[in-house]
């Protein structure tokens, strides 16, 4: 049964789906008060395949192992590093002030997305890339984000029960999606990094509709696995601001044993009018050097033609002031990766008219003809000012 762990709320995803009514209904009373204040909830009997988890993270160090020019292979800079790798100090956190996050990523996405959107959004509905020599790596990757993306659907089913709305209301508004898997090494800090303000993920919250995070592991000096080397290190949240913590609470997460994480993303946020709380969390780095770690977080997304705009239920002056004006999730996605610094300044341009340049080509190809008419007309009026034979 549901229940609370850690302050934090604990649901079983199988009692969202109970034939029994009163299951039912306390599961959705801990997604609402999870999602409400903390925007992050633990949940068990999720169906990851833990084993394969840690499978798929062997393959993945084998990966990070390898030369910087064999991961430059795998590097695509050209989609915003939406799909393969993605280098240490590239992603940063928009309001750390620009502080790129001490990480390397691979991402891949469950599914090929469709050709009409991989026409609209290249970058972002891009087709997955892999290493040579890494069938493990792709394999149970894939798998990997399948199930995870599923995670997602069934939590989102529940969301929809917590704030009564359609049972498949949000499942259908992600159908479709540009859903991302992320694996994840954090970077080990030397000697003279530990204990000063380089974090491994500044304090942020995530901009897609929902994030789910299976857990990871940490690695000694020597790239052992190990326990958690400080108490402090790992992940921190701040819950809803209140009167008694007008800033919010940080809280730190203790995820029961044998569950998994999901946190609200901002979409998600929007679409609630703020009744469903986007987290902002930080990674804190172990206070002792040469520790790393590796985890994964799968991003499910809303259809990037979905209208990002509170819901009519969840529609007032203040959240229509808040979340306002109604914007494409394709564009909200494209102007956050620019936030980040994943994306060029100049994707902007796609967002307005984009024919100038052919006016301004044709303004220059009459300008110029015309002043070669000019020239013209002149050299013809002196050879007219010459004496006739």
């Amino acid at each position: 049964m549901s229940e609370s762990t850690h302050e934090i709320p604990v649901v079983d995803l199988n009692d969202l789906t109970s034939p029994q009514s009163d299951v039912r209904a306390e599961a959705a009373a801990a997604v609402r008060r999870a999602f409400g204040h903390y925007g992050l909830i633990y949940i068990r009997n999720h169906g990851v395949d833990i084993d394969l988890l840690e499978k798929f993270y062997d393959a993945f160090l084998e990966f990070t192992s390898r030369s910087e020019d064999d991961k430059q292979k795998m590097s695509t800079p050209d989609i915003w590093y939406q799909r393969g790798w993605t280098p240490p100090n590239t992603e940063k956190a928009v309001v750390a002030g620009g502080q790129p996050d001490f990480k390397e990523c691979f991402f891949i996405t469950p599914y090929e997305p469709a050709d009409e959107l991989k026409q609209q959004y290249p970058e972002i509905y891009a087709s997955n890339i892999w290493p040579e020599n890494a069938d493990e790596f792709e394999g149970s990757y894939t798998e990997l984000s399948r199930q995870l993306q599923q995670v997602g659907v069934n939590l989102l089913r529940g969301c929809a029960l917590a704030l009564g709305l359609a049972p498949q209301q949000f499942e259908a508004a992600v159908d479709g999606g540009p859903h991302v898997t992320r694996a994840l090494r954090y970077i080990p800090l030397d000697d003279e990094q530990v204990d000063t303000d380089i974090l491994w993920g500044e304090e942020h919250t995530d901009f897609n509709f929902l994030t789910i995070l299976p857990g990871g592991r940490f690695l000694d000096p020597s790239g052992e696995r190990c326990s958690k080397p400080d108490p402090d290190a790992g992940l921190y949240l701040r819950t809803r601001p209140n009167e008694e913590h007008p800033n919010g609470k940080l809280v730190q997460g203790q995820t029961p044993e044998g569950c998994i994480v999901a946190q609200v993303g901002q979409q998600l946020e929007i679409v609630t009018g703020g009744e469903f709380i986007a987290t902002p969390h930080v990674i804190e780095a172990p206070k002792q050097p040469g520790y790393s770690r590796v985890a994964m977080a799968h991003f499910v997304h809303l259809h990037a033609h979905e209208q990002l705009f509170p819901l009519e239920p969840f529609r007032t002056d203040e959240s229509v002031r808040a979340y306002g004006p109604p914007k494409m999730v394709g564009t909200y996605n494209l102007k956050t990766l620019i936030d980040i610094g994943l994306a060029p300044k100049e994707a902007f341009d796609r967002l307005g008219y984009t024919q100038y340049e052919r006016l301004d080509k044709i303004r220059q190809e009459e300008k110029g003809g015309q002043e070669e008419m000019g020239g013209q007309e002149e050299k013809g009026g002196q050879e007219a000012g010459e004496p006739a034979e």
